[in-house]
Formats: structure tokens, sequence, C-alpha cells
């Protein structure tokens, strides 16, 4: 048994993982710069609203909401308005939040299919104001806060992504923690207690006025169809301040876990938990759900969540093979929900030229291939790179329609005069057309690239090279 398995087991505080016997936020050359941070910090939490609406402040905070553009709130007004619009009102908008009387406006309700297709997603989108306030009070508590949040803790922190969780995870993996609890909170964001919350933040915000703030933000309506509806739990995703929230009330749940001497890795509310036996993982499973329920009032998943085998779940998109040094690969629903993607925009650029899909289809495929450069199972990114210009084919057969046009087509492309007309003539659909050797042969992989087609593969191999 190991040890953070025992400490879980009595309900009793273990040591750190690594066998330290102590938590690292308390000893060493770290804890004293915690100690000097929370000291310098003490007459800025007292008098935070004074540095929220600091000109310097409202400034960097103007620029970075400018800088995201994103669509407008209940009243309108586009981003680009904003500017003009403080020129004007802001001197009274500074007076109300010094004095505590600010009342933000209701969120937009926007709702986006959800990662798979299973269900939709609700943003609230608030206005360009209330997103220049929460990311001006954003910049001022992340500094408090961040430096006493768990070092198993990546998500939407400086310095941190989600490719140091999953190189983390694969270590855990390899340490011989060859059983992962995955953790399934169930719609966090929505099921967030307003009083848990603010209670977490006012431990280290001594200045009334911010709390006030913030929970008038989580309590804000939300309009629907022009009806606006009260919120009485969550925090509404589209935000600037809820990614920081969120890890203020769940940095509870790593406290725990660490006093319990757990390996965890936990990116905003996708937690997983390594160790090393199923039955360790069914008792971890257990007390944690307890705590989640009990301390947090957040409600796990029972459906989602699971004790099983690493290479059999996912992580952030991820996946480890079950070697005994394991290689991280592509999961499969990351490779189906780009599948589903690229059939979308396959979709639209059927009356499109080949040119035009294509610079349509080069962000997408960087932007993944980006993510996914820490994959080291390669296979699959050329049989998906195949079956892109396999589409991308199939357009092409639509497209030429007649027999005529494409046997034309495909003379010019090579094949003979004969064949030409025998492949345009075979009855056979677009999409076995597109897969067959006079396809194949007419239109290459270099045919592609000439348009400047992003190779999935190439592109990993030059990120994996360094260039």
């Amino acid at each position: 048994m190991t040890r953070g398995d025992a400490g879980d087991r009595a309900g009793m505080p273990g040591t750190t993982p690594e066998g330290s016997g102590r938590n690292p936020r308390e000893h060493g050359a770290g804890a004293s710069n915690v100690t000097a941070r929370r000291a310098c910090s003490r007459p800025e939490t007292q008098r935070m609203m004074e540095a929220v609406v600091e000109r310097g402040n409202m400034t960097a905070a103007l620029r970075r909401v400018v800088a995201n553009k994103g669509s407008a709130g209940v009243d309108g007004m586009p981003v680009e308005a904003l500017k003009p619009y403080l020129k004007a009102h802001w001197p009274r908008i500074k007076e109300q939040l010094l004095a505590g009387r600010y009342e933000p406006a209701p969120v937009r309700m926007v709702e986006i299919p959800k990662p798979g297709g299973k269900g939709m997603r609700q943003l609230g989108i608030p206005t360009v104001v209330d997103r220049l306030i929460q990311q001006a009070l954003h910049q001022v508590m992340q500094p408090v806060f961040d430096p006493d949040f768990s070092e198993s803790s990546y998500g939407f922190r400086s310095g941190r992504s989600a490719h140091q969780a999953v190189l983390k995870a694969r270590a855990y993996v390899e340490e011989g923690r060859r059983w992962v609890v995955d953790l399934d909170l169930e719609r966090f964001f929505d099921r967030v207690n307003h009083d848990v919350l603010m209670s977490r933040v006012a431990r280290k915000v001594e200045d009334k006025r911010v709390p006030g703030l913030i929970r008038r933000y989580l309590q804000a309506g939300i309009m629907a169809r022009g009806v606006v509806s009260p919120r009485t739990e969550g925090t509404p995703q589209g935000g600037p301040l809820s990614p920081l929230l969120s890890n203020i009330l769940l940095d509870d749940l790593d406290r725990e876990l660490e006093r319990r001497g757990h390996a965890f890795c936990r990116y905003a509310d996708d937690c997983n938990i390594y160790v090393r036996s199923k039955r360790s993982g069914e008792r971890v499973l257990a007390s944690v759900t307890r705590f989640l329920e009990g301390r947090l009032r957040l409600k796990v998943n029972q459906s989602k969540s699971a004790v099983d085998r690493p290479w059999k779940r996912k992580f952030l998109g991820y996946a480890v093979t079950f070697h005994k040094r394991p290689r991280l690969k592509v999961a499969g629903a990351s490779i189906e929900r780009l599948k589903a993607k690229l059939r979308e925009l396959f979709r639209q650029g059927r009356g499109r030229s080949l040119g035009q899909l294509i610079e349509e289809l080069k962000p997408v495929l960087r932007g993944w291939v980006n993510y996914f450069r820490l994959a080291e199972v390669k296979g699959v990114f050329e049989e998906l790179d195949g079956w892109i210009r396999r589409r991308l084919r199939c357009i092409l057969w639509r497209q030429w329609k007649r027999p005529y046009t494409r046997a034309k087509n495909l003379m010019r492309r090579g094949p003979g005069e004969a064949r030409a007309w025998r492949s345009a003539s075979n009855g056979r659909g677009p999409w076995w057309n597109s897969g067959a050797s006079h396809m194949n042969e007419g239109f290459p992989k270099r045919f592609f690239d000439t348009f400047g087609l992003v190779s999935l593969l190439g592109r990993l191999r030059q990120l994996q090279c360094g260039s």
C-alpha cells in the first residue's frame, strides 16, 4: 500500500509525495518567499479596489480586452466602442466601484456544442465594460492567490500549461502508478456554490468591496431570448474572472490531495489521481467524492468518473500506451473531434476553389498539431494526412460532375485517354473514386503541397526537431 493510499484509507494526513514528510508549501526557500509575498500583499488586499481602478492596471486590462475581441454582451456594445465609451463614462464607473455600488449587467447566454457533439455548453458573455472590470480584478487578484496554489495545478496559470500537466501525468504512470482515478465534476461551472466560493475569496481579500463586487458578478442574471433569469449558483463561463475563481475554489481539493500524499494533476475541473492498485483507486474515488460533495458542495459525475488503466482513459486530449515506459499518443476522441470539424469545413467548401478551402484548413490543422506536438505515436498523423487528401480529391470529383469533365481533368494530370475515360465513366461514387489509383496518381501529395496544405506528420516532425 502506498503512503497516499494509506493516508486516504485512514482519513488522516499522509506524507507528501516523494516521501518528503512535509508539505512543500511549508518548508525551504519557497516558504520564505510565500511568507514575504503575504507580508507585502497585506496592505494591497486591504485596499484592493484602489489597485483595481489604478490607471496602469486599467490600461493593461483595456489592452487585453481589445486584443481578445469577442462578442458583444446584452447592451450590444462592440469592443471597438469601448474606448470612446470610457472617455465619457469612466469617472462615474470608477466612483461606483470605489463606493461599492457598481452593478454589473446581466450576461448574454450563448450555447455551443460540447466536444463530441454530446449536448450543449452554456457560455455567459458579459458586456465589454464588465469584461474590462473583471480583467482588471483578475490582474490584481492573481498575484495574491497564485503563489500559494498547488504545484499540481496547471490550468489558467501564468507559466503553466496543459503540456506540463500531460508530461507529469506520464511521469506518474512511468513511476509505477498504473491506475488512475479519473474525476469528472458534473457541470462544474454551473454548480459552484456562491457562499463556499466567497468564503475562499475572503480568506485573502480584506477589502470588502472586492468580494461584494464578485458576488454581484456571480448573481448577475442571464439573458436568454430577451428574458433575464436570476442566478443563485454557478459562475458563467465566458468572463475573464471565471478561471481564477475556479482555481480558488478547487485549491481546497488540491490541498486535501496533498495532505493525503496523492500524486495528481489538475487542469481546471479536470483532475486525475494516480495510484498503484485498483483497490486503492476505488477507496480514493469514494473518499474524494465525499470531500467534494460535503466540503465544496460539488457533484461528482459517477457515470463519467472511473478507476481504470491510464491507457484506457484520456487526459487533456492525450492518452498513454501500456508500455513500461509509456508513450504519449492522441486520444481517439480527439481524433474524432478533429474529423468532425474538418467534415464541416469540407461540406462548406464544395462550391469553392481548392485553394480557398485549403486556406481555411491551414489554421485548424496548424493549431491541432501544435497542441498535440508531444505525441510519440505518430502513425495517426500519417493516417489523418491521407484521409484529408482523400477528402479533397472527393471534393474535386464532385465538382467535376459530368464524365466528360472528369475525363478531361484526369487526362491533364497524367492518365492516358483510354484510362481516363474508363475511370470517368466507371459508375462508382465520389468517395470510392477519391481513393482509387487514377485520383491518387493524378493528384498525389506533391500536388496539394503546391497549395500549401499543412502535413500533420511533417509539421509534427518540425516541431519535435525544434524548427
